[in-house]
């Protein structure tokens, strides 16, 4: 059986230390009543230290992002050698990435491969414009988009890969996706797995992402290809983090 990863990604939060460090000893009592779950928490750079000594060994440090580069002249960026020592997961090709800094499949793909190669879990986030979705083209931006960060890598089986599905009109906007909507593509994002690994595939955990809370948490985990989420606000909140933990240890 796969095992759950619910990843709490905090974004360009909190704005203290204190919050930060706050935040982890949350986490860390709340993984406490999800022992079959994978907890990740995602903070900002600044905080990555400084979260990693609160969360204790219950709870994975996760980056929001990385370059594909181990050093060079890169400024404000982070490498994988630096975030080797701080985190075990990194999100890569996250929505708000894309459209507000200009990463690419390509670039994603490149991540993804250096990310692996440096001992880190990645978490592929891929997902639909609202636009796209009306369009009908959600399974063509889905196969390009799994397609192209999983280009640098010979093998999905052992590499510690993680696929998050994020339609981007569902982030931040209350306005989840259905169960049902949401079980369709990771089905498709099963398939392509298979097809690229027939033997690493069915261990790979996909995730699903865009406002995910405590109310509607159990709807993703009952359907057979979601095996945890992506959480934005709702892992700001101790209380809702823990209920979307406790609805993934009952869904195992």
């Amino acid at each position: 059986m796969r095992r759950p990863v619910i990843a709490g990604n905090w974004k360009m939060n909190p704005a203290t230390r204190a919050e930060a460090e706050a935040l982890a000893q949350a986490a860390r009592e709340a993984a406490q009543g999800a022992p079959s779950v994978t907890t990740v928490i995602c903070p900002p750079t600044i905080w990555l230290a400084d979260v990693a000594r609160e969360a204790g060994d219950g709870v994975e440090i996760g980056a929001q992002t990385m370059h594909f580069e181990e050093r060079g002249a890169f400024t404000g960026e982070t490498s994988p050698l630096m975030l080797a020592r701080l985190a075990t997961f990194v999100i890569i090709g996250h929505s708000e990435r894309r459209q507000y800094d200009g990463e690419t499949d390509e670039g994603v793909g490149r991540k993804v491969a250096s990310a692996v190669a440096h001992g880190l879990r990645p978490i592929a986030a891929v997902g639909e414009r609202a636009g796209e979705r009306r369009a009908g083209m959600t399974e063509a931006v889905i196969d390009r988009q799994l397609r192209a960060a999983l280009a640098g890598l010979h093998h999905i089986a052992g590499t510690g890969l993680v696929i998050a599905y994020e339609p981007v009109w569902a982030i931040g906007s209350g306005d989840a996706a259905s169960g049902a909507d949401a079980q369709l593509v990771a089905a498709q994002i099963r398939g392509i797995l298979r097809e690229l690994d027939a033997e690493g595939a069915d261990g790979i955990p996909i995730q699903y992402g865009g406002s995910v809370t405590d109310a509607n948490a159990h709807e993703f985990f009952s359907r057979p290809d979601i095996d945890g989420a992506l959480v934005g606000g709702a892992s700001l909140k101790g209380d809702a983090f823990a209920a979307i933990l406790r609805a993934a240890e009952a869904a195992t």
